[in-house]
């Protein structure tokens, strides 16, 4: 496998499109933190307060951050993960505060998920930038970060992972995929699907029209003469 060598964890049956899910958050608190009126904090409800004090991030999308972590290791030497430039280069600079830092989080009775730093500003949280872009299907992937040497093939890889994260809860699953990219982007095995099925439906209709064109006999329209 070439470099850069990317990893994703992979979660099934998570619905982040579920509309509720999706609401709660407040892009507006992510710019400007504390000084967010709470009409717009509405919809992080029931993460919004704890201990009578806001909370900065709020929602169930940042409460329920993904939170296991990996580390690889080759001939007892521990590979560097990058996790930079993971997320969206327009997410960090127009939608996160530079200036905006946790505040007040995970700090309930009940904690969801990863737990922030509060001297590390949002916009530079970026497994939190790149988790609170929500899926639109209950099976997918989110970008942890890379391994930018290459690995060969029969190379033996040792993976350690904290296993943090709840996912037994609610009937899912969790992986881990390693995957390269090429000059046609990477895997992406729905789209594929999409454009085949499209593809054969079009092609079924076609058929169905054509045969209807040499079956079905159309009556000849009679010709009218200016003379009769």
């Amino acid at each position: 496998m070439k470099a850069p060598i990317y990893i994703y964890y992979q979660l099934d049956n998570f619905y982040q499109n579920h509309r509720r899910y999706v609401k709660s958050r407040s892009d507006k608190e992510l710019l400007k933190g504390l000084k967010t009126k709470d009409t717009y904090r509405k919809d992080c409800v029931p993460e919004s307060y704890s201990n009578g004090l806001r909370i900065v991030p709020c929602g169930l999308i940042a409460w329920s951050l993904f939170n296991d972590t990996y580390q690889f290791f080759f001939e007892s030497v521990e590979l560097n993960v990058n996790k930079k430039n993971i997320s969206w280069k327009s997410d960090r600079e127009h939608k996160f505060g530079k200036d905006i830092y946790p505040y007040n989080f995970q700090n309930g009775t009940l904690i969801g998920g990863a737990r922030l730093d509060p001297s590390v500003p949002l916009s530079e949280r970026e497994d939190l930038i790149v988790w609170m872009r929500t899926a639109a299907l209950p099976t997918f992937r989110k970008l942890y970060g890379r391994i930018e040497v290459d690995l060969q093939a029969n190379d033996f890889i040792t993976v350690k992972i904290q296993n943090n994260y709840n996912v037994y809860s609610f009937g899912g699953k969790k992986s881990l995929v390693l995957s390269t990219t090429s000059w046609l982007g990477g895997k992406n095995d729905f789209m594929g699907m999409i454009y085949i099925v499209t593809g054969a439906l079009c092609f079924f209709l076609a058929l169905v029209f054509f045969i209807l064109h040499i079956k079905v006999q159309y009556p000849r329209q009679p010709y009218f003469s200016a003379n009769r």
